[in-house]
């Protein structure tokens, strides 16, 4: 049987059809995973770390996305935003083994997904009058529950690093354990123990947050090892500690624990027990800054227990009693103050702290040091014995000569580190001929060098005082606790984020799909720059001729006869070619505007229709150049002659 062309073309659309759908049935089968990832940032590449914990996952969890996606579709920046956090979800499901059942939910309003939403937790936020959901839910087989109630673009950078921890909070047993090592009154709160005995102790407010998330276990400040079920060590403030306990925290660190530190030139904490007291002997107890130095020198990093550092720019105001005035040492930072690529730290907006110190890198270090919190560079280091019995602000304002340098105020160490004790534990007293009971358990192996140390450092302890962030009123018996800055924030963030797996701790901020337009912003820039010269020149022409016109219509109101209806005309032909002057600059000027206006606008226009014929053209321009070279070179192949042992051959 012979076929006719036409049917011969048609069969072959056909099974070209029918190729097409099996190919993308297939690939989205066996190649779900596969991607090509060209963005700057590589934001739709999944880093290692999330890949190892998606790997990892142990039993199921199911993510419920709730997005309005008709409210979203109406903004093209938030349905950017939400087209990325579906893709990117989509690409976790791809890689978890199928270990993740992703569930997307629009809740329309009055629906029972709007009920779902608000049940589960999710925020609606109002955008042009529009209750819009964007959020995660996610649970796992027993009762784990972990919710992002609002997927914020501010925080996109750290968004690959909010999904993982959500995952990995669901799939880890038990909460994370806090080993604390201090010398401050957490459970007690400011008054001590005298407050406590007195019945009106009430702890800080940063401490209850603390026992909702994690597992506290407070370690005293002589101990020879750390317990091994301790996640993260918490040392705050402590009373200076000896060899034997500094090398039981630098073994739990070369072993792979993680530590947060802050450490105090002088604790207003400690100051205030001090003073309540009067006892003078505690005077010793308001400054931990040289507290480990031994294990600050391994760590390449020292804290100058002589200075704490004040900031012009970023002083609070206190109420003396003579008024309320700047005091240098106490700081409101701000969000231009933080290093926006760490997650711990790069989304808090206000951070409140008192007599801070400094962190100074030392030589020979073999850490990487990240400055995490910085002062501004209108600050200079005050010296402490300013600020430690009865400090005048006005004395340390009419003192203060910023030095123009940012000084280090709290920061992450990471990277390879060696140990404190490089010769050896610290050698124990030998107890006593006539000393009875067991005898203690011998230590460890002593690991000298550690691959990848991870501690956050900061030069304060004040940050715990709730006197310094946070309004608190009892309503009822309750305590309503109503922030004023974020230093609770901070330290959950960096508990939190220390006590993650190490997996969740290599993952970094990333970039964000928002692209700015930098050259037209550069243009319009540019631009209004241009205006604004001329406008101030026209201004100032304008101003210049009115003030003329006045002086001439004075003159001429005065030279006007009494009983006349209509003044005299006295303009001599050089005031009036004056007139005629001024009023020809005013127009030209405002002609000169219109033409600049017009300049922005066109060069703008002329931009955006050369990149929107760039990529509307370009890529079928290149698949035909492409096309169109293969067939060329196929035409060149078939008409060269064929060797002469193919032509026998044949």
């Amino acid at each position: 049987m012979t076929w006719s062309r036409s049917t011969i073309a048609t069969l072959a659309m056909i099974l070209a059809v029918i190729l097409f759908f099996s190919i993308n049935i297939a690939s989205n089968i066996f190649f779900r995973s596969w991607r090509l990832d060209l963005t700057e940032n590589g934001l739709f590449t999944l880093s290692e770390g999330t890949i190892d914990t998606l790997r990892s996952i142990p039993e199921p969890v199911t993510l419920r996305f709730f997005y309005s996606d008709r409210i979203a579709a109406k903004y093209v920046g938030l349905r950017a935003y939400g087209q990325r956090v579906r893709d990117l979800l989509q690409e976790y499901v791809g890689h978890s083994n199928g270990k993740l059942k992703l569930e997307v939910i629009d809740p329309e309003p009055l629906t029972d997904e709007e009920d779902l939403a608000v049940a589960e937790g999710v925020t609606g936020a109002q955008v042009g009058g529009d209750t819009l959901y964007f959020g995660l839910v996610g649970t796992n087989m027993v009762n784990g529950r972990e919710v992002i109630p609002l997927f914020s673009q501010d925080r996109e950078r750290y968004l690959e690093y909010d999904l993982t921890s959500l995952i990995y909070k669901l799939t880890r047993e038990k909460k994370p354990k806090i080993g604390i090592v201090t010398n401050l009154p957490l459970e007690t709160g400011l008054g001590g123990m005298q407050a406590a005995l007195q019945g009106r102790s009430q702890p800080f407010v940063i401490y209850q947050q603390m026992q909702e998330t994690f597992d506290l276990q407070f370690l005293e400040q002589d101990f020879d090892r750390v317990p091994a079920d301790i996640d993260v060590v918490m040392i705050a403030h402590p009373k200076a500690l000896n060899m034997k306990t500094q090398y039981a925290l630098d073994q739990f660190i070369m072993r792979g624990g993680r530590a947060f530190v802050l450490l105090d030139p002088m604790s207003e904490i400690a100051k205030q027990e001090v003073d309540a007291s009067g006892n003078m002997a505690q005077f010793a107890t308001m400054s931990s800054a040289a507290s480990i130095d031994t294990l600050l020198k391994s760590w390449g990093v020292a804290v100058d227990p002589r200075y704490v550092i004040g900031d012009g720019k970023r002083a609070l105001s206190v109420n003396t009693g003579a008024g309320v005035k700047a005091y240098l040492p106490w700081l409101g930072l701000e969000q231009e103050d933080f290093n926006q690529n760490d997650p711990v730290i790069g989304d808090l907006q206000t951070l409140n702290i008192g007599t801070v110190g400094m962190i100074t890198p030392i030589d020979g270090h073999t850490t990487k040091i990240t400055p995490l919190i910085q002062s501004t560079n209108f600050a200079m280091q005050i010296d402490v014995s300013k600020v430690q019995f009865q400090p005048d602000p006005d004395d340390l304002i009419d003192n203060f000569i910023p030095t123009g340098e940012r000084y280090t105020l709290g920061l992450r160490i990471t990277g390879p580190a060696k140990t404190a004790f490089p010769n050896g534990p610290p050698a124990e007293p030998k107890p006593p001929a006539t000393a009875t009971g067991p005898k203690p358990e011998p230590l460890p192996p002593q690991i000298k060098e550690a691959k990848d140390v991870n501690i956050i450092l900061l030069a304060d302890s004040d940050i715990f005082n709730d006197n310094f962030w946070v309004q608190v009123q009892d309503l009822a018996g309750q305590r309503i606790a109503q922030p004023v800055a974020g230093n609770n924030d901070f330290v959950l963030n960096a508990l939190d984020n220390l006590s993650g797996s190490s997996q969740l701790l290599s993952l970094r901020s990333r970039g964000t799909s928002r692209r700015p337009f930098d050259l037209v912003d550069d243009m319009r820039r540019s631009a209004q720059a241009r205006f604004s010269r001329e406008q101030k020149v026209l201004e100032a022409k304008v101003a210049d001729t009115e003030r003329r016109l006045q002086e001439l219509q004075g003159q001429r109101n005065a030279a006007s006869q009494p009983g006349q209806t209509k003044p005299t005309e006295v303009f001599s032909p050089e005031q009036r070619a004056e007139i005629e002057k001024f009023r020809q600059q005013y127009l030209s000027s405002r002609k000169a505007l219109r033409d600049v206006q017009r300049r922005l606008s066109s060069d703008i226009d002329f931009l955006g229709g050369a990149l929107a014929a760039i990529n509307i053209l370009l890529v079928p321009l290149t698949i035909a150049g492409v096309a169109i070279f293969l067939a060329v070179m196929r035409r060149r192949r078939k008409s060269q002659p064929k060797p002469a042992s193919e032509e026998q051959a044949s």
